[in-house]
């Protein structure tokens, strides 16, 4: 067996094969300690086999034991050592022993959807963990968890998980006709399955939703939805999903009502600011500054008296460093980014209006932009909302106000016309027991 192993492995240095005499009987065994728990081997077959060895209770051992059984396949013996198998070989007859190394052995903090009154354990890169997390908050009988394997190279597992008597069936038959043809080689994260789940690979807006919270995919299990875990990737995918579900953070569940109402009400202004407020501000000091009061119109004219440029050149002199400044928090080591943002954000900010390159109620409007795009909960949807503005200002630059709103327009039929698994995205009435009524219209 060893040979035939090292052969088909191509003799690997990291790979560790022996045989092993206790005067009774021998045995060959072979794993890669890179990817075997150690103290796993120790307890469960090597001190069995040496110290305490009994050949009745030996044997008894290995057939009772569910971690053990045999190995009848040579064909699989390389991918099953790969995926952290300890395999031995005792009277010509070839055993496998599950002992893969679990790296994480508690459940990880949120690091991108805070919650104030929530739980605050998150999903790991362990595909077993978040499993028994999920599972801890949906209790269910009829919770279905279903794993596949996608990565023609890595061979990554995923596990499909929804309720058997909510799931909309013609979603969970578009997703298991999608799943097969995901034929990338190397899966790393849940990204990547998620675009290629998508039915439009050139959208603007997401279709699946990412989250790294047990209680978000509980919530979204009892509406009926499906969540799909990964292993190595702290990230579940929900869907189907709606635009309404990427303005939901998960504190409005645990909050009082009419405080989470208005939080929700508040997003949406903040949404509509961020997308509209740059091209508006072109459109009102180039177009249509009658629309303003007089005062502010005056002011405004004012502040812009030093600077040479037109309206849209200091519009894309400030979302081009607020955007900047954005992906250097992003990319920089933590302990340095927060500082490095902040300094280039107060000191940038003053000295560029100073200098006569940008108004001061540029400034505002900018200030006001960058806040309203954080509001959003997610950071998917929210980068859409970053992308969208500028085809809003592009539009402002020709054709000012009327533009500005027959964008927006556009934006809405957009939305209308998209579908997530063949749900429409922009579903305005979403009953809670949606999923039930989708069953009883089957019945019927």
């Amino acid at each position: 067996m060893l040979e035939s192993i090292r052969e088909q492995l191509n003799h690997p240095s990291d790979l560790y094969g022996e045989t092993l005499n206790n005067d009774l009987i021998t045995m060959e065994l072979c794993y890669f300690p890179s990817l075997c728990d150690q103290q796993l081997i120790k307890d469960g077959l090597l001190v069995p086999f040496t110290y305490r060895f009994d050949p009745v209770e030996f044997e008894r051992m290995i057939n009772s034991n569910p971690a053990f059984s045999k190995a009848d396949q040579p064909e699989l013996w390389t991918e099953l050592l790969l995926k952290g198998t300890l395999l031995f070989k005792i009277h010509d007859q070839v055993y496998r022993y599950g002992v893969q190394k679990k790296w994480q052995d508690k459940p990880d903090t949120n690091q991108i959807e805070a919650s104030l009154q929530g739980p605050q354990s998150a999903l790991t890169e362990d595909l077993d963990m978040n499993i028994s997390l999920c599972r801890l908050r949906y209790n269910e009988p009829t919770l279905c968890v279903e794993q596949h394997i996608i990565g023609q190279a890595s061979k990554t597992r995923i596990t499909v998980l929804y309720d058997k008597n909510l799931v909309n069936s013609n979603v969970l038959r578009l997703l298991y006709s999608r799943l097969p043809h995901v034929t990338l080689k190397i899966l790393r994260a849940a990204g990547q399955l998620s675009q290629e789940l998508s039915e439009r690979k050139h959208r603007l807006f997401p279709t699946i939703l990412q989250t790294e919270r047990p209680d978000r995919i509980a919530t979204m299990i009892e509406r009926g939805k499906i969540a799909l875990l990964m292993d190595g990737s702290r990230f579940a995918l929900i869907l189907p999903v709606r635009l309404f579900d990427f303005m939901h953070a998960m504190d409005d569940d645990y909050d009082v009502y009419w405080m989470s109402k208005f939080l929700i009400l508040l997003r949406y202004f903040a949404m509509c600011l961020s997308v509209t407020l740059p091209s508006l501000y072109i459109a009102f000091v180039s177009y249509n500054p009658e629309v303003l009061r007089v005062q502010l119109t005056l002011s405004i004219a004012g502040s812009r008296v030093v600077v040479p440029y037109p309206s849209f050149i200091e519009v894309f002199v400030m979302m081009f460093m607020i955007e900047a400044l954005y992906e250097a928090s992003l990319r920089l080591p933590r302990y340095i980014g927060s500082t490095a943002t902040t300094v280039g954000g107060l000191i940038l900010g003053q000295a560029i209006q100073q200098a006569g390159l940008v108004s001061s109620i540029m400034i505002i409007v900018t200030s006001a932009v960058a806040i309203s795009n954080f509001v959003i909960p997610n950071n998917g949807f929210g980068n859409s909302i970053r992308f969208i503005k500028y085809i809003f200002v592009f539009i402002s630059i020709f054709y000012g106000l009327i533009g500005v709103v027959i964008c927006f327009v556009a934006l809405i039929i957009y939305w209308c016309n998209l579908r997530s698994f063949g749900q429409p995205y922009l579903a305005l009435f979403i009953p809670k027991n949606e999923a039930a009524a989708h069953h009883h219209r089957e019945e019927r």
